[in-house]
């Protein structure tokens, strides 16, 4: 059984962080050593993400089975979680499964409904590379500009370029896994699942994940929760608006 690859810092209260789709635990270093004042952080890769192991199957039972091989081989309980986006799909699910081993839960800028696979443009461009063409990060940016225009996105997708060995780069995540099972990202919490632990729903004020529309269904699944926006911010919130994410959070928490 492989565990997922993490960095622990600081000592107290488990404090797991989840990235997103195409994210890695690097994402959340500056936010984790301001929390390591205060807990026991554990910035997690998700399996085909950052340095965790690489498997054909990704949908969020498995996520799950992962972080709960993760928390076992730890031997960590009563943990808080925070997830971003695909990372907060994965901490809700987990907490309904596996309500007994969660204290609290953030889940950021996420809600529980179904959301249509809208990554595809994303996926064509880092299918696009060749990497023993595009050998350098400028001419890989240059080739996935082409179909990703996004200037800040191009940015977070290239933290994921790493040199594999001498003169040959690579993407850290599994591009194959990820292309073949896109669909399973915008995958819904099942119906009827319950979290009835405090849960702190994060949004960005710029951002349309979490909308009037789907307070009934976070309010359904998590009956002891609250939205709190984060301003200026869009889905990439806690990069956005690092400080008063950081408040949110630990006034929550505290």
């Amino acid at each position: 059984m492989e565990i997922l690859h993490s960095t622990i810092k600081g000592e107290g209260k488990p404090l797991l962080i989840l990235h997103g789709y195409f994210g890695m635990s690097d994402n959340w270093k500056s936010l984790g050593n301001q929390f390591a004042e205060d807990f026991q952080v554990h910035l997690i890769d998700q399996r085909n993400h950052g340095r965790s192991f690489h498997e054909d199957e990704f949908n969020y039972e498995v996520l799950v089975e992962d972080l709960f091989n993760y928390i076992q081989f730890h031997q960590l309980e009563k943990v808080e979680i925070i997830g971003h986006s695909m990372g907060g799909k994965t901490a809700m699910l987990f907490a309904v499964t596996y309500p007994e081993l969660v204290e609290k839960l953030i889940v950021v800028d996420i809600s529980p409904r179904m959301y249509q696979p809208h990554h595809n443009a994303i996926l064509a461009g880092l299918n696009s590379v060749d990497f023993s063409i595009e050998n350098t990060r400028t001419l890989v940016d240059k080739k996935i500009a082409k179909l990703i225009p996004d200037f800040g996105v191009r940015q977070f997708l290239l933290k994921n370029v790493f040199w594999k060995e001498k003169g040959q780069l690579a993407y850290r995540f599994n591009l194959e896994s990820l292309t073949e099972n896109n669909p399973e990202v915008g995958e819904a919490l099942p119906p009827f699942t319950v979290f009835e632990k405090e849960t702190l729903f994060l949004k960005g004020d710029k951002s349309d994940y979490i909308t009037e529309n789907e307070e009934p269904i976070i309010e359904a699944h998590f009956p002891n929760s609250k939205i709190i926006e984060i301003k200026n911010a869009g889905h990439w919130l806690h990069a956005e608006n690092p400080k008063q994410f950081y408040n949110e959070v630990c006034d929550f928490l505290k």
